[in-house]
C-alpha cells in the first residue's frame, strides 16, 4: 500500500471503504471460501473486480491466498488475524444499519 492518510478513518476507508470488499470481509469472516463461493455470495460482482478486490485486499494483508496445485486449480481466500480484526467495524456497521431501518419504519409509520 502507498503512504497511508494520516486520518484513521481516511486510512481504514482506504482498506475496505469500497462496497465489494466489506462484503468480501462479512463473508470471509465466517471461514475460508472459495473464489466461486465468494462469486456468488457477492450478487452482482463481475470475475474481474472481484479478482482485483481480492488481490487489493493481499497485498494489504487482509486476506490470504493459498492455491492447491491440482487440476482444476482450487483456491482459497481467508481473513488474516487483521482482516478478522475489522469484525468490530462490520458488527457495528450492521447495527448501525439496523438502527436506521428502524427509525425510517418510525417516520413512515408517522407519515413524514
Amino acid at each position: 500500500m502507498e503512504k497511508l492518510p494520516e486520518c484513521p478513518v481516511e486510512t481504514t476507508l482506504c482498506l475496505i471503504g469500497e462496497k465489494w470488499k466489506i462484503l468480501i470481509i462479512r463473508d470471509l469472516l465466517n471461514g475460508t471460501k472459495r473464489f466461486g463461493e465468494l462469486k456468488k455470495s457477492c450478487s452482482g460482482i463481475s470475475q474481474k473486480v472481484l479478482t482485483t478486490n481480492l488481490r487489493s485486499m493481499e497485498d494489504d494483508g487482509l486476506v490470504i491466498r493459498k492455491v492447491f496445485p491440482q487440476i482444476p486449480p482450487r483456491v482459497e481466500y481467508t481473513l488474516t488475524d487483521v482482516g478478522y480484526s475489522l469484525a468490530t467495524v462490520l458488527n457495528a456497521m450492521a447495527s448501525w444499519g439496523t438502527d436506521y431501518k428502524t427509525f425510517l419504519k418510525l417516520l413512515q409509520k408517522r407519515g413524514c
